[in-house]
C-alpha cells in the first residue's frame, strides 16, 4: 500500500515530454510508481482529474535566507508550488561568517534579510546549511561572494589577491565540499563590487574543479574593475577564462529596452559558440527591487556598516552621497517605492513613493531617501515604479515569455519575502504568474515551461532526483488547474495567496492540502 496516490492526473513530467495521463503513488519520500495504478491501493488518495501534476517549482534565486530562520513554514512560497528555493544570491547571505561580521554584515544587509540572526554558528557551510533544515521547502545554496571577501580581507576596497586571495579559496573550496552548488555574487553591491576580473576569474576556477556553477547579478558599478568589458560581457570571460558554468541572474528586457531581446542576448549566444556553458533566470514583472545602498559608490561602503552610517550623518559626506544618488538613480527615485522599513518612526512612510514621502518630510528626494537610510539602520527597501504605460509592463512580459521559450532560461523569483511592509509582489505570485496568464495569454507550451522550473535547474545544479515525476524521483510535487491557475499578488495587494494549486507535496509529504498550508516541515537542505 502506498502512502499517497494522487489519481487521473495529467501528468507533465519535467522534461518537455509531452503531458499524458497516469496516477502517481508516493511511498515515503520518494515517487513509488507513475502509471495506470488502478490495483494499488492508498492510506490517501487524491482525485486529480482535469488538473495536471508536475514536479514541484524550483526557485533558482530567492532572497529568504532571513525570513525562513524566522518563518519555517514558509507558506507563500509553497502555495505557489514551490517546493526548492535557492538562497545566498547576489553574494549576499550569512554564510560563511565569523561571530563578528555575522553581526555587522547581517546589519549591513538587513534591508533585504530583515534583523541578522543571534547565536546561530553561520562560520561553515555545513554549519550554515544546517540552519534550514526542517523548513516548509528545501534549500539550497551556494558560497556567497560578499562573506568570501569581507573574511579575506574586510570590508575594504583592497585587490583580492596574495594569502588574501588563498583564505577566499580555500573557504570556496570548503563551501563546495560541504554542499554548495557553486558560487554566487552580485556585481552592484558590496564589497563585491571592489573586485576585479582577475579575482572572479580565480574563485571560479576553484568552483569548476568542482563541477559547480557560477551565478551572477552582473556588474554595473566599478566598470574598471574590468578592463575587458563590464555587465554582461565579464560574466562571458569569466566563463571563458576559468571553465566555470556560468548562471545569470535576473537577466530580461526592462522598460528603457522592452522588446529589444537580441541585444541582450548577442553576446550570451557568441560566448556560446565559444564553448561557455550559460544559463540563465528572469522573473515576470517589469519594476525591480532592492536596497538604497545600492546607489551609493563604493567609497561611501569602505568599512562597513557602521563607517557608512557615519557617512550618512557627516555634512562633509552630504554632497558627495547626494552626487552618488542622483548618477546611480537616474530617472527611478521619484517613483520608487518604500516596501519595507525597520524603524517604528519612519513606518508612515512604507507604500508612499519617493517622491511622496519627501513631499510629506519637506524634503528632497535625495536628503530623504539618505535619512531613511540613517534613521533605519540601513534597514529599508525599496521598489521600481511600474511603466506608466500598460503597453511597455505587458511588452517586458511578452519579452520574458520569449525568454523562457528558449532552452536555457530558468525561473528566479528574486523574492524578497518580508513579515510586513508592502513588499514586492513576485516574491508571492511568480510562478502562477508565469504558468498561468501569461501562458494562457501568449500560448507558449506548458510543458517547455515546467521544464525550465523542475528538470532544467535541477539538473543544472546537481540536485539529485528532483524535478522529475519519475519512478524513484523524491516526491516534490505540484498539483494544478491550467485552466485557473492565476496570481493574485498586484503591488497594492502583494501577499495575496494565488489561485488554482489544491495541492503540493515535498519530499512526500502534503505541504498545500486544498489549498491551505498544512504546516508540514519537510523540506531539506539539498542536493
Amino acid at each position: 500500500m502506498a502512502d499517497l496516490i494522487l489519481r487521473g492526473g495529467s501528468v507533465v513530467d519535467g522534461t518537455d515530454r509531452a503531458a499524458f495521463d497516469a496516477d502517481v503513488a508516493v511511498d515515503g519520500d520518494r515517487i513509488l510508481a507513475v502509471g495506470d495504478l488502478s490495483g494499488m491501493s492508498a492510506q490517501r488518495e487524491i482525485d486529480a482529474t482535469g488538473l495536471t501534476v508536475s514536479p514541484g517549482f524550483i526557485d533558482t534565486h530567492a532572497h529568504s535566507d532571513g525570513v525562513l530562520l524566522r518563518d519555517s513554514v514558509h507558506a507563500h512560497g509553497l502555495v505557489q508550488g514551490v517546493t526548492t528555493e535557492f538562497i545566498t544570491q547576489d553574494g549576499l547571505s550569512y554564510a560563511l561568517l565569523s561571530e563578528e561580521n555575522l553581526d555587522s554584515y547581517g546589519r549591513y544587509i538587513a534591508g533585504l534579510y530583515g534583523p541578522p540572526p543571534v547565536g546561530l554558528d553561520m562560520s561553515t557551510m555545513a554549519a550554515f546549511r544546517s540552519h534550514y533544515e526542517g523548513k516548509g521547502c528545501n534549500v539550497a545554496v551556494q558560497a556567497p561572494h560578499g562573506p568570501v571577501r569581507l573574511e579575506s580581507v574586510g570590508f575594504e576596497d583592497v585587490p583580492l589577491e596574495g594569502e588574501g586571495l588563498a583564505r577566499a579559496e580555500r573557504m570556496v573550496a570548503e563551501a563546495m565540499e560541504q554542499g554548495a552548488t557553486g558560487f554566487s555574487t552580485g556585481l552592484s553591491y558590496y564589497p563585491n563590487s571592489y573586485s576585479n576580473t582577475d579575482e572572479l576569474v580565480a574563485l571560479n576556477r576553484v568552483v569548476a574543479r568542482y563541477d559547480g556553477v557560477y551565478v551572477t547579478h552582473i556588474r554595473n558599478h566599478n566598470d574598471d574593475r574590468a578592463p575587458d568589458g563590464t555587465g554582461i560581457v565579464e560574466a562571458m570571460n569569466i566563463g571563458r577564462r576559468s571553465g566555470v558554468k556560468v548562471h545569470i541572474s535576473h537577466y530580461r528586457t526592462f522598460p528603457s529596452n522592452a522588446g529589444d531581446i537580441a541585444s541582450i542576448m548577442s553576446e550570451v549566444d557568441r560566448a556560446k559558440t565559444d564553448g561557455v556553458d550559460v544559463t540563465l533566470e528572469c522573473y515576470p514583472y517589469a519594476a525591480a527591487a532592492t536596497v538604497p545602498g545600492y546607489f551609493l559608490r563604493g567609497e561611501c561602503h569602505v568599512g562597513g556598516i557602521d563607517r557608512l552610517l557615519e557617512r550618512l550623518g557627516d555634512p562633509a559626506w552630504h554632497d558627495r552621497l547626494v552626487d552618488s544618488l542622483e548618477n546611480l538613480f537616474p530617472g527611478r527615485n521619484d517613483a520608487a517605492t518604500f516596501t519595507w522599513i525597520g524603524a517604528e518612526h519612519l513606518k508612515h512612510l512604507e507604500g508612499l513613493s519617493f517622491a511622496d514621502a519627501a513631499a510629506r518630510m519637506g524634503l528632497s528626494v535625495s536628503d530623504l531617501t539618505l535619512m531613511v537610510m540613517r534613521e533605519s539602520g540601513l534597514q529599508c527597501g525599496f521598489r521600481d515604479g511600474m511603466p506608466t504605460s500598460p503597453s511597455v509592463a505587458r511588452q517586458v512580459e511578452a519579452d520574458v515569455i520569449a525568454l523562457l521559450s528558449r532552452d536555457d532560461y530558468m525561473v528566479g523569483s528574486d523574492g524578497i519575502p518580508f513579515d510586513e511592509g508592502i513588499p514586492h509582489p513576485r516574491a508571492y505570485g511568480t510562478f502562477p504568474r508565469i504558468v498561468g496568464r501569461l501562458r494562457r495569454r501568449t500560448g507558449v507550451s506548458l510543458e517547455h515551461l515546467v521544464r525550465g522550473m523542475t528538470s532544467l535547474p535541477a539538473g543544472r545544479f546537481g540536485l539529485t532526483d528532483r524535478g522529475n515525476v519519475a519512478e524513484g524521483k523524491y516526491a516534490d510535487l505540484v498539483v494544478f488547474d491550467t485552466e485557473t491557475v492565476i496570481d493574485t499578488a498586484d503591488f497594492n495587494d502583494p501577499r495575496t495567496p494565488p489561485a488554482g494549486i489544491p495541492y503540493v507535496i515535498v519530499n512526500g509529504q502534503l505541504a498545500v492540502d486544498e489549498g491551505r498550508p498544512t504546516g508540514a516541515l519537510a523540506g531539506r537542505s539539498v542536493p
